[in-house]
């Protein structure tokens, strides 16, 4: 029987060998992908976003393509499209982007609301319909999308449709100093770190896993707590838009991931609250007047969960 904590540690030590110093983040996803869930990694340019989701594509043994999101970028680009052989007369499916095991979507917000769309259904559904005809996407499928925050010239808002089918959402960060001098040493050399990254899962250990994680008990009480935190959204005055049973779905799922990771069989309220900020915040959309007043998701998220009242009995 495969061991997921085994597997995550080295998972999470082959793309530290990458990225220095951001093993949170890196776990993180690695939850996501245990979840069968698609990250967003925002931040500003020139902190390794795309290099952090290249390594976790190269530390799977999986088939991987990466698209790089522009304003010309077409929706048949990424689903793909169908045309007639003139030989025979057939109609012939011509593969997109989408169809591979890990999709690297490189700065996802600049190109147009039209072309992000047509990840929807295979996020979602992990299928893409081209002309009336269904194709289903190899399995494991997780997207890995990277983009700059909303405010920078050149990006177009992602819609609420597609930021709630992320599974979660990352940033990274500037490092500190000595983890700067780390990264510069080790971009010294003739090889670049990534070029030496090799794959240590393959795509049965990662669909092992995710089943794994789909037969850790969830207790009629932590069914509730979550679903009161979701409840509980939806009544904050500050927002537009709460969290939806996607939201829930996912929260619950994260909380199964860490009871993994944590060598149980069961979920604890810990599990929930830990996957809460990342899971639950790039969700919810806050109303003009909360945004001129400085509000923000994570602290509306944390008066919710200090609202709510933790089980005591699982």
């Amino acid at each position: 029987m495969i061991q997921p904590r085994r597997m995550v540690a080295a998972l999470l030590a082959n793309v530290s060998s990458v990225i220095v110093g951001k093993e949170e983040a890196i776990e993180y996803a690695l939850l996501a992908l245990l979840c069968k869930g698609h990250v967003l990694i925002e931040d500003v340019p020139g902190v390794g976003k795309t290099t952090m989701a290249a390594a976790l594509a190269k530390s799977l043994d999986c088939s991987f393509r990466r698209i790089q999101f522009t304003p010309d970028l077409m929706p048949s680009d990424v689903t793909g499209y169908t045309l007639v052989n003139l030989k025979t007369g057939e109609e012939e499916f011509r593969e997109g982007a989408v169809m591979s095991q890990v999709v690297l979507a490189d700065e996802i917000n600049r190109t147009s609301p039209k072309t992000q769309s047509a990840l929807l259904e295979a996020m979602e559904e992990h299928q893409v319909t081209v002309d009336g005809v269904t194709h289903p996407l190899p399995q494991p499928f997780m997207v890995l999308a990277t983009q700059n925050p909303g405010a920078f010239v050149g990006t177009y808002p992602l819609p609420e449709a597609q930021m709630d089918r992320f599974f979660l959402r990352i940033a990274i960060g500037y490092p500190t100093v000595e983890q700067e001098m780390d990264v510069l040493e080790r971009y010294t050399g003739q090889v670049r770190p990534l070029d030496r990254l090799a794959p240590v899962c393959s795509a049965a250990d990662v669909l092992a896993m995710q089943e794994q994680v789909g037969t850790v008990y969830c207790s009629p009480e932590v069914r509730s707590y979550v679903a009161n935190i979701a409840a509980t959204t939806r009544h904050v005055p500050s927002l537009q838009l709460g969290l939806s049973t996607r939201a829930a779905i996912a929260l619950l799922r994260g909380g199964q991931a860490c009871a993994v990771l944590a060598g149980r069989d069961y979920v604890l309220p810990e599990d929930i609250q830990h996957m809460l900020l990342p899971v639950c915040c790039h969700r919810l959309v806050l109303n003009p007047e909360a945004r001129m007043k400085g509000v923000t998701p994570e602290g509306i998220m944390n008066a919710v969960l200090n609202s709510v009242t933790v089980p005591v009995r699982l």
